[in-house]
């Protein structure tokens, strides 16, 4: 369980000089609110920055035919997306014409003055920079949407000061800025109810036709199916991770909120001051897939937040025909998701697949052998042990009789 902030309280206790506690006098009651839940971010945040390039193409990357991908679109052009995270960089040279600086805040910083563009962490870049990174001579990595506009809006930071309240005002501001895609790569395993503020904004950003995409978690080594926030509120598209092998990262969150996985090991992104770097995490899974979404939102204006999330559901790689707790309906398939978006009524729900056409079963039962010779050599040793049993019964039943008419015989001689 995370900890939570600014719970109210109606008494506490001073230490004395002894060691002992010493009640103080009660506080005057406070209005009742619900704590605010810490955030904490989804991946590990680890990398010395700025760095190198990274030359070659990522395995993640390799698995996407580029030019099919973007085929009829504009590569997100017009869309705007936003990242709800540490702030995103705007020094490194992939991110710097893809970042809206006017259109961001800062809602970790009190009052004026905070820079969503001052990344300390690291994190935020990497996120925007699988979303929306423009292309640069001497890497082959790039966003999977690389004309898109990003909101940076910074929310958290390498202490996880970020709530559930700083969260909610966060979306709600993004939505005011016209954001059509949020990215949120954070978690809290604190339930929080349809009620909570956090789940309000979701819900509203959801009614405005905002896709909402959020990571599942990293908590997933014991193997513990548990929900978490906001990934698991109706509407919003969790996104679990998967591996090279195109299964459940170990450290993947399962849970039947899961929507699909999406690459999140060894997952190189952009850095602050410049460069790349590898990462793991479901944090870098969601963006991957808000990537996808943003694809959509710019051939599908119209469509609806429901509409694209099942898009990329239905058309996600699947192991099985329907949904499980893992990879949930599968891994998604960006290509797939985008060319084959051209559906006269787009479904706003996902269904298992039907499977492959079975022949009905014929009206014949099977025979078998009547005995095999197995069988029959132990009906063999059955009736030689009974015929044996038989005889030993009759030679001794004879003996018995023999026995008794000559001690007949002997009783009835005269004297």
């Amino acid at each position: 369980m995370l900890p939570t902030k600014a719970i109210p309280l109606t008494a506490a206790v001073l230490l004395t000089g002894s060691g002992a506690a010493a009640p103080m006098a009660p506080a005057p009651p406070l209005a009742p609110a619900p704590p605010a839940s810490a955030l904490r971010l989804d991946g590990s945040g680890a990398c010395t920055f700025p760095a190198e390039q990274i030359a070659g193409t990522p395995w993640s990357l390799q698995r996407v035919l580029l030019d099919e991908l973007w085929q009829g679109t504009d590569k997100g052009k017009g869309v705007r997306v936003a990242v709800i995270d540490t702030g995103v960089d705007t020094k490194n040279p992939q991110l710097a014409p893809a970042v809206d600086k006017k259109a961001g805040r800062d809602f970790l910083t009190k009052g004026k003055g905070g820079d969503p563009t001052d990344d300390q962490v690291g994190h935020g870049t990497k996120v925007a920079g699988i979303i929306a990174a423009r292309p640069r001579k001497g890497t082959g990595f790039v966003g999977l949407a690389p004309n898109a506009t990003v909101i940076p809006v910074r929310q958290n930071d390498a202490e996880n000061s970020g709530d559930s309240d700083t969260m909610a005002a966060a979306i709600t501001y993004a939505v005011d800025r016209g954001a059509q895609v949020i990215n949120i790569s954070q978690d809290t395993t604190k339930p929080l109810s349809a009620t909570s503020a956090l789940a309000r904004a979701v819900r509203e950003a959801i009614g405005h036709g905002v896709v909402v995409v959020a990571s599942a978690g990293n908590d997933g080594l014991d193997g513990t199916a548990r929900n978490t926030y906001p990934a698991a509120f109706d509407g919003v598209l969790a996104v679990a991770s998967s591996d090279r092998n195109n299964e459940r990262a170990s450290f993947s969150q399962s849970g039947s909120f899961v929507g699909v996985a999406a690459p999140g090991v060894d997952i190189v992104s952009t850095v602050p001051g410049g460069g790349q770097c590898t990462d793991n995490g479901t944090s870098f899974s969601a963006p991957f897939v808000a990537g996808v979404a943003v694809l959509l939102k710019e051939k599908h204006p119209h469509w609806t937040s429901a509409q694209i999330v099942t898009q990329i559901e239905q058309t996600a790689e699947r192991s099985v025909n329907g949904h499980d707790d893992f990879v949930g309906w599968g891994i998604v398939d960006p290509v797939r998701a985008v060319q084959e978006s051209d559906l006269a009524h787009p479904p706003s729900a996902p269904t298992p697949d039907p499977g492959p056409a079975r022949a009905p079963l014929p009206d014949v039962p099977p025979f078998s052998l009547a005995e095999t010779p197995h069988e029959r050599d132990r009906r063999y040793a059955t009736y030689t042990l009974g015929t044996a049993a038989i005889l030993v019964a009759a030679i001794t039943g004879t003996a018995i009789v023999l026995r008794d008419l000559r001690r007949r015989r002997g009783g009835n001689a005269p004297s």
